[in-house]
């Protein structure tokens, strides 16, 4: 099985983290991915996305032409990245920050109100862990729960950070253990 994202928010939002995150957790399960960060001309408050591909496969190519997940955190990045969707992926937008629908019929959808899950778990800067937690649960296959996350963040986080790391592991353990209703 080979999943292919792409993360998008606005520098700040930590979309290249989630997708760093998400690549070292496919790593832990021996599986082989791809990450490749885009940033925009600003670092915070400009436009970030990243691509990653977690599969059971050899990476053929990182770049990603119609992924299968699109997760927008942001209006712009939902209204540049719907298009990109194949017809019958998943669009996950974080509804906390994005007032409109998407424009699609021909994908399927999932409101995420990111920034409010992540205030529930006292992490307010964490709606970018709510979405690792909700993709391992909606794309079953990709990461097996949890536990993957907690290498993953022990590898990515700077000393100086690590302190956060049971916060960002209860944030995405919360967000695993919901119920989403895609559309």
């Amino acid at each position: 099985m080979t999943t292919e994202i792409i993360f998008a928010g606005f520098g700040g939002q930590g979309v290249i983290l989630a997708g760093k995150i998400l690549t070292l957790a496919g790593m832990s399960e021996d599986k082989y991915v791809s990450h490749i960060p885009s940033y925009g001309a600003e670092m915070r408050g400009g436009t970030a996305n990243c691509s990653v591909i977690v599969s059971d496969e050899e990476v053929a190519s990182p770049v990603i032409e119609k992924p299968d997940v699109v997760v927008a955190l942001n209006k712009p990045s939902m209204t540049k990245f719907e298009k990109w969707l194949k017809p019958g992926g998943l669009l996950i937008y974080n509804s906390s920050l994005i007032d409109i629908e998407p424009s699609r019929k021909d994908i399927r959808t999932l409101a995420l109100p990111a920034n409010e899950m992540a205030a529930e778990t006292n992490n307010a800067r964490g709606a970018n862990m709510v979405v690792l937690g909700c993709l391992a649960k909606v794309c079953p296959g990709m990461i097996s729960g949890v536990k993957p996350f907690e290498y993953a963040l022990d590898e990515a986080i700077s000393a100086r950070n690590k302190k956060f790391n049971p916060i960002n592991i209860a944030t995405i353990e919360a967000a695993y253990n919901k119920d989403y209703d895609i559309k």
